[in-house]
């Protein structure tokens, strides 16, 4: 009697293939015959593992067979499934856009009184911001209800005054930052970071469930209003879409059709991340691009894109509605309408600025990524929650020194997209012609430190958002050149460059606040390299419909030299880090190399070799139990006979240990009329993929990445005259993809 015996050359196969889930799983093009079993029934779904990836072939599969039966119903209980399935669907995508919406409101009201609370305080009302406690005043108008805690707490000297300001603005910092790296390092290490590279995973078939959590949600969104309120380089705009992805995916627990489906419940975190860009932004057009161009979640589906613009706009009324800003509008950063005009003279600083966009971003990105790499290889990756509190201090002490970077960045975009009015009152002089070269510098010098700042803080143990920042470093950069500019047509005015422009240097030509509008779309477009979605956010957040040219310019530019120094933007750069089992859509063109340049041969796989005569349940339990993969292929002698799944056949095993303790029984996976023909051998043959798919090994590797690509593939396996050759996983073709971008898998260790 002959035993099966299995190849386990275990040396040879990479420890990351053993840590990532989706390994050696095979993908399923058909039905299956599972073994059957008194014990368990057929229509058992095995739950996808965190760190695994779905088959996409086989939940669509499911998803068409659940909504057949559906249809299938006749008369009135036919007639309520269909309504059920529809409300449900739809009962959630209101239920997501409602609550984010209502979150992203009570967000931006905590952050701005918690922010203000390091500076002072209102006189009939400790729980009133600035703006709540200054309201209905006239522009310029002092307000006098609103006091510094020196000016509250009756101290007399300046120097007392200075000493006690800024010891509270750098002690509260402290105790705000540190509060949410203590949050999320006890209670939901997974609410850390700004969580779009997880979302970009998650909605291209990684399974990881925890990272959308109740405590997740809670924590996320109370730790992000403290992190945003220290005053860190940070802000909240990509943490906002992981909040919705949370709310949506609680929201869908509660009914059976989409905790059945996979497929179902991304199409369904798709519109969440849409509506969480709408809120952050007050964009909801710009919401729905952004899921297009950057998540990649519409899956070609014209009712995802749908639901995504439904769920977008129902979120956008319902922070309008709330109306956490005291504007009656959506739009966070109004641009004067004085500016509107332009000239072609200004696109010369105008691609100055798009050129230094382009390689500040790609800057910017490198040196993350390099602080990202130090934090894991030393001390500080012990000591998140002391990192945090030591560089919040470092940052509150340089910041309050600085007036530009003492502020709120949203208030400080706010104030730099403004042009300047009298009846509106000077910012902090930034209006006053005496000090253009004194606010040039200090414009300069708050984009620099934030450069720094912003590299350090978004990795820290805190959640975290990138596109603030970004816009608060460009616009600082535009509102510099547009003053230089400025300078210049008021010292010569009858210039030949300035021939466009009304000789009278009194009479505004140059409007500063566009030239911040343009920094900022340069820097946004070098950092995360987004395009299209982009340049609708910004003319949607600005209300500069007129402005939509002179960002498109800045934006392709800025992209175009920050590709030059790497292709990838801050989230991709983030996956290929952490390589996570996501596929960039790059085209790839192979150099003549086919698929055995990447193939995994057949004697470095663990392979199931099946003579016919069977073998034992307990070599089969301590094969399940020796190796984390998640699927083996099975031989019969040469020839391959198929791939079998660890689910199905641990959930086998359990079925027959069930019914007979016997471990020593002995079962085959031959099909019946090709093995022994024993009946005393229990066969397995029923659990072996029906439909596999296999190609010969000198196909080229351009083939093999693009199927990877578009059919959404877990693995191919290589064959030649019906015998194994080798294996193609994702996560192989994850790291051809990648393998060029610096520091790539170097935080590919799980950090919790």
């Amino acid at each position: 009697m002959c035993l099966p015996w299995f190849k386990t050359h275990q040396a040879s196969v990479p420890e990351a293939d053993i840590r990532d889930a989706e390994a050696y799983e095979f993908v399923e093009h058909g039905e299956t015959r599972p073994f059957v079993s008194e014990s368990r029934p057929l229509e058992e779904v095995f739950p996808y593992e965190d760190g695994s990836t779905i088959d996409w072939l086989r939940e669509e599969a499911a998803e068409r067979e659940r909504k057949r039966a559906i249809g299938m119903q006749r008369g009135l209980r036919g007639l309520l499934a269909l309504l059920q399935d529809s409300v449900g669907m739809w009962l959630v995508i209101i239920l997501t856009g409602l609550g984010i919406g209502v979150v992203g409101a009570w967000l931006d009201v905590l952050v701005k009184w918690l922010g203000d609370l390091r500076e002072g305080r209102c006189t009939y009302g400790f729980f009133y911001n600035q703006v709540a406690c200054c309201s209905g005043l006239d522009p310029g108008e002092v307000c006098r209800e609103w006091q510094t805690w020196s000016k509250y707490l009756g101290i007399r000297s300046i120097f007392g005054q200075s000493l006690l300001q800024a010891a509270i603005y750098i002690a509260l910092s402290i105790a705000f930052a540190g509060s949410s790296a203590l949050l999320v390092k006890t209670y939901a290490p997974y609410a850390f970071h700004t969580g779009i590279p997880e979302i970009k995973a998650i909605l291209s078939g990684y399974v990881l469930d925890a990272f959308l959590g109740p405590w997740v949600l809670l924590i996320k969104a109370l730790g992000l209003a403290l992190a945003v309120a220290s005053g860190l380089s940070l802000g909240k705009e990509g943490p906002l879409v992981h909040v919705a992805c949370c709310w949506s995916y609680l929201l869908s627990r509660l009914l059976r059709q989409f905790g059945q489906n996979e497929v179902r419940k991304r199409k369904l975190l798709a519109a969440a991340a849409a509506a969480g860009v709408s809120v952050a932004f007050g964009s909801p057009l710009g919401g729905v691009l952004f899921g297009l161009e950057e998540l990649d979640a519409f899956f070609d589906d014209g009712d995802v894109m749908w639901r995504g613009f439904v769920t977008s706009v129902i979120a956008a009324v319902s922070l309008q509605y709330v109306d956490p800003f005291g504007t009656s509008k959506l739009v966070l950063f109004q641009v004067s309408e004085s500016g509107s005009t332009w000239r072609a003279f200004e696109l010369v600083p105008w691609i100055f600025l798009s050129v230094v966009g382009g390689l500040l971003g790609s800057l910017l990105i490198k040196l993350n990524t390099a602080v990202a790499v130090y934090r894991r290889h030393s001390i500080l990756h012990d000591w998140p929650i002391v990192e945090v509190i030591g560089f919040t201090a470092i940052t509150a002490a340089i910041s309050y020194l600085v007036v530009f970077l003492r502020v709120q960045s949203s208030e400080l975009v706010a104030n730099l997209f403004l042009e300047c009015d009298p009846s509106r009152g000077d910012y902090h002089g930034l209006c006053n012609p005496t000090a253009t070269w004194a606010n040039i510098f200090l414009l300069i010098l708050t984009a620099l430190a934030k450069i720094g700042f912003t590299a350090w803080t978004f990795g820290m143990m805190i959640p975290a958002g990138i596109f603030l920042p970004t816009i608060a470093i460009g616009a600082c950069l535009g509102r510099a050149v547009g003053l230089i500019t400025q300078a210049w047509y008021r010292a010569y005015p009858t210039a030949w460059i300035f021939s466009s422009c009304p000789p009278d240097p009194t009479v505004r030509c140059i409007s500063p606040g566009f030239y911040a509008v343009i920094g900022a779309s340069a820097m946004l477009g070098g950092v995360t390299r987004m395009t299209i979605s982009l340049v609708v956010i910004l003319f949607e957040l600005t209300g500069a419909l007129s402005h939509v040219l002179p960002i498109m310019i800045s934006v392709m530019v800025s992209k175009w030299v920050a590709d030059a120094f790497g292709k990838d933007g801050i989230y991709s750069t983030w996956i290929a880090m952490r390589q996570y089992p996501w596929l960039p859509a790059r085209e790839f063109r192979d150099k003549g190399q086919t698929a055995a340049h990447v193939m995994k041969a057949a004697s470095n796989l663990v392979v199931i070799h099946d003579d016919g005569q069977g073998c034992t349940i307990r070599e089969l339990d301590e094969l399940i139990k020796r190796h984390a993969y998640h699927g083996f292929p099975v031989v019969y002698g040469d020839q391959l006979l198929g791939f079998v799944l660890r689910d199905k056949l641990r959930a086998c095993i359990e079925s027959l240990l069930a019914e007979d303790s016997n471990v020593d029984r002995r079962c085959t996976f031959v099909p019946p009329g090709r093995g022994s023909g024993d009946s005393s051998i229990s066969n397995l043959s029923s659990l072996l993929e029906e439909a596999v798919l296999q190609l010969r090994k000198d196909v080229p590797l351009e083939l093999v990445v693009n199927m990877f690509q578009k059919l959404n593939l877990r693995h191919i396996l290589f064959s030649e005259g019906g015998k194994l050759t080798g294996m193609v996983t994702k996560t192989d073709i994850v790291w051809l993809l990648t393998a060029q971008a610096p520091h790539a898998g170097a935080l590919a260790e799980k950090p919790f």
